[in-house]
């Protein structure tokens, strides 16, 4: 058959491959279910392929950007890893302290996507920290279904503190104003619903499609909340009743959007999940709220 488009797979196709970047099924049992939807052309290596991130095709801002000073930078963690690393951006004609914004990955470490959603970030006037949490067992493998592996092999809540030394790192940055937010994408939604939490003074979270607090938990809230899910994304949209009903009990500043007929990682633009529209969407409500919070 001619090239794969996105409206060639079935929606069932992308529930599964959810299923399987999020652990639920191993990729044995991934290929053996998605036999059943090759018709025709539409084979199993034609759909693992098209389905499969392609990180270098869709980089919107190159690691050497000369409009920004990026660089890999070590930290400590003392309640998590001990030592961390991540990518540390800013504009390079910035004026003055700049405002930070800590950017969490998904499930599978500081990949090329979302290294490039600190640059994005950055260029829109912040100071931006992508941390890794592979750093302690080696780094980013270069691929995610050894980083899926890798990450599983690290306890959640001590991640949490990697991120939260991150915050502390920013606060401390002498190119920082000290107004700190968080954005992070599925497991990095997680991590800031969570950094909310724990962290009284930071000041805005941005949270794509990630697991929710308990009712407990959401009471110590104090940033104001920018959350964002996929209207298809039943397997994390579950939690979010209950989650508003904690947020609206505690008085807390929030704004949700949920996106329509999309899927969850509809904002990473390497794979086919990806939506443009809804992406520009979220992405100009994040930097417009980002800049109202932390101005």
């Amino acid at each position: 058959m001619d090239e794969i488009k996105k409206e060639d797979i079935k929606q069932e196709v992308f529930d599964l491959y959810d299923y399987y970047v999020h652990n639920k099924i191993d990729r044995r049992e991934f290929v053996e279910k998605i036999s059943f939807y090759a018709v025709g052309g539409l084979t199993v290596p034609a759909m693992l392929n098209f389905l499969m991130p392609k990180y270098q095709q869709t980089l919107q801002v190159p690691v050497d950007d000369p409009r920004l000073k990026t660089e890999t930078v070590g930290y400590n963690s003392l309640k998590g890893a001990g030592k961390m690393q991540g990518q540390l951006s800013r504009p390079v004609k910035a004026k003055g302290k700049l405002p930070g914004i800590v950017v969490v990955h998904e499930n599978r470490g500081l990949n090329p996507h979302i290294a490039d959603v600190g640059r994005r970030a950055a260029l829109e006037g912040f100071i931006s920290m992508s941390p890794d949490a592979l750093f302690p067992l080696g780094g980013y493998p270069g691929n995610d279904d050894d980083g899926r592996e890798m990450q599983r092999k690290r306890d959640r809540d001590e991640m949490l503190e990697d991120f939260i030394a991150a915050y502390d790192y920013l606060k401390g940055h002498p190119e920082c104003n000290g107004k700190i937010g968080v954005v992070g994408f599925c497991f990095g939604g997680w991590i800031s619903n969570m950094m909310a939490v724990k962290i009284p003074g930071l000041k805005a979270s941005v949270p794509f499609y990630g697991g929710q607090p308990t009712a407990e938990e959401t009471a110590q809230i104090k940033a104001s909340m920018l959350i964002q899910y996929a209207g298809l994304d039943t397997r994390v949209n579950e939690g979010w009743p209950a989650y508003e009903a904690a947020l609206k009990a505690n008085n807390v500043d929030y704004q949700v959007y949920i996106y329509p007929d999309v899927n969850h990682g509809f904002h990473n633009d390497s794979t086919p999940r990806y939506d443009k529209e809804a992406a520009v969407l979220t992405w100009g409500r994040t930097v417009e709220f980002f800049k109202k919070k932390l101005g």
